[in-house]
């Protein structure tokens, strides 16, 4: 073989050459393969994409006209995102096994860590949670106990005035306060305050009385019924009741509002306790149980009335009556009249559940009778017989779309009901026979207007103002027809003081607006207490009471001359 035929050792060998460039581009293939897993598929996309998409309707279309179904679709809809994301991660990408199982038990660590140093407290009305640490005990629980309040004496409610607020919506019930003009500024005239101190816990509202005030709180184990005085805040004296009632949705302590008649204090408690205290000083009358009267099984109330009992008890000629109930499964009794100084039960009506708002007393032409507001639907009874006279269908279920709105029936037979979770309103008339028997007709309904979750609506010469889902809304009565809906203001409370709305907000401010079909005007505001408040207003004259879950205030409000 000549030099030329020799290879060259310098040269690289054809078939080692090909063998190389195969192993690389193999190994670049490879390389391709695994870096591509390191980010999701399409599919992975597209199910986030539809995520995405389904929460944006759910928040424009506003599904269910609940601003809290909406929220809880939103959680829903995030957490199958985050599963179709995490099922990718941890089964299909290129990462390696170490990494993916290492960083999924992390986030589950840390959500574990999260959940075991804390505890939601409570629920805003739009389903928002708020967290408090496990170790940190809650308000109510700081606060002194009535073996540590002294009782005072020389307190009077038997005398009365124009100024009293002496139940649950005022006067008559209707959240209305026709005698008080306020001045429509209060710039250069801010309300005064008065005092403002912390209280327990509950959505029981204040009752007033020739200048003395009551309510209902949760102090620790201790349920109480407490009376102040207007003027100071100080506390003259609590009776208490070893209960605590307590959902992670509703909250802890009382719900309803107690109410003053002829010097005496009636109350009913979440759990069924229903007391009568003479007012001067706290001491219990009579008392009787609703859960042992009507046989329901330890544990089983909360099943059927998942929220606690929110009636306020009316009082009527010589009955106190109040929403009776019964086990989940039946017999139920809508009504139960007590002899409001013995105690004697004297008649009970209906055969339904019980939902969270109050018995009314109304009148019907020149016939006075009582309105009740059940679970599934709208009774009128007898008031010295407790005899159902007409009913109207009101779909609802007191562990799921509760009931909590009051009815309004004027004196024509005209009846507006309204509620929250997508039900809205609806207006009937109620028409009485020659012979005594009433007939009702549905005049029209509008799930859109009136959503009143927890608050109620009132009526000022032919409109109907409330807030509806949280946003204050005006319609006209007649017609059901929507004139504005404008003001954000959450899951609080309105009152009708002569021609303008007092708004409480959720967040605890207070605002004036005004009365008016031709437009939203809000024509003063102030902070009045903080946090959640679900409780109703109390208006004493020109004294303002709030209150929440954690601490109450007293403001003088600037009147007009």
């Amino acid at each position: 073989m000549t030099d030329e035929q020799q290879p060259d050792a310098e040269s690289p060998n054809p078939y080692e050459q090909r063998l190389s460039e195969a192993s690389v581009e193999a190994k670049d293939q490879n390389t391709s393969r695994r870096s591509g897993r390191l980010v999701p598929p399409l599919w992975v996309w597209m199910v986030v994409a539809f995520t995405v998409a389904m929460i944006i309707l759910v928040r424009v279309r506003d599904v269910g006209g609940d601003h809290a179904i909406a929220n809880i679709l939103t959680l829903i809809l995030s957490f199958l995102g985050c599963c179709a994301f995490s099922s990718w991660f941890l089964f299909f990408s290129g990462y390696s096994i170490t990494f993916r199982l290492g960083s999924f038990a992390g986030v589950i660590a840390c959500i574990a860590l999260f959940f075991t140093a804390f505890r939601i407290e409570h629920v805003s009305g739009e389903m928002v949670p708020r967290f408090r640490a496990r170790w940190a005990p809650p308000a109510d629980a700081l606060l002194d106990t009535p073996a540590e309040i002294a009782t005072a004496g020389d307190i009077d409610l038997t005398t009365t005035s124009e100024k009293d607020f002496p139940q649950f919506l005022g006067v008559h019930r209707n959240g209305t306060v026709p005698n008080v003009r306020l001045a429509r500024t209060w710039d250069s005239n801010p309300p005064q305050l008065l005092w403002r101190q912390p209280i327990g816990a509950g959505w029981s509202g204040f009752v007033a009385v020739n200048g003395y005030a009551v309510t209902m709180e949760q102090r620790g184990d201790e349920e109480l019924v407490t009376c102040y005085e207007i003027a100071t805040g100080k506390l003259l004296w609590a009776h208490g009741e070893k209960n605590r009632h307590e959902t992670v949705l509703g909250g802890v302590g009382p719900r309803s509002t107690p109410t003053i008649h002829d010097g005496k204090v009636y109350t009913l408690g979440p759990s069924g306790s229903l007391l009568c205290l003479e007012g001067a000083t706290g001491e219990v009358l009579w008392h009787d149980n609703l859960l042992d009267r009507y046989h329901v099984p330890p544990g089983e109330d909360s099943k059927a009335i998942a929220w606690g009992r929110s009636g306020s008890p009316l009082v009527v000629d010589d009955f106190v009556v109040i929403p009776a109930g019964g086990p989940k499964a039946g017999p139920h009794v809508s009504l139960a009249a007590f002899n409001r100084l013995t105690g004697e039960l004297v008649w009970e009506a209906g055969d339904r559940q019980v939902s969270y708002a109050s018995p009314t007393l109304a009148m019907l032409g020149d016939r006075r009778l009582i309105v009740s507001v059940n679970e599934n639907n709208v009774s009128g009874h007898d008031v010295a017989t407790g005899a159902v006279l007409w009913q109207v269908d009101w779909p609802g279920s007191s562990s799921g779309n509760a009931t909590t709105s009051q009815a309004s029936l004027l004196t024509d037979g005209r009846m507006l009901l309204s509620k929250g979770y997508g039900a809205g309103a609806a207006l009937w008339r109620l028409t009485a026979g020659q012979d005594g028997t009433i007939t009702t007709q549905e005049l029209w309904a509008n799930p859109a207007v009136l959503k009143t979750k927890f608050a109620n609506h009132v009526i000022h010469q032919g409109f109907v103002y409330a807030l509806s889902d949280g946003i204050l809304e005006c319609i006209e009565f007649e017609s059901g027809k929507k004139q504005w809906k404008k003001g954000r203001y959450g899951h609080g409370q309105i009152l009708l003081v002569g021609d303008v709305l007092l708004v409480q907000a959720e967040s605890g401010d207070v605002l004036l607006v005004e009365a008016t079909p031709d437009k939203f005007h809000e024509l003063a505001d102030f902070s009045a207490i903080d946090g959640k408040t679900w409780n109703n207003l109390c208006l004493y004259g020109d004294l303002l009471l709030v209150r929440n879950a954690e601490e109450a205030a007293c403001y003088r409000l600037p009147t007009a001359n």
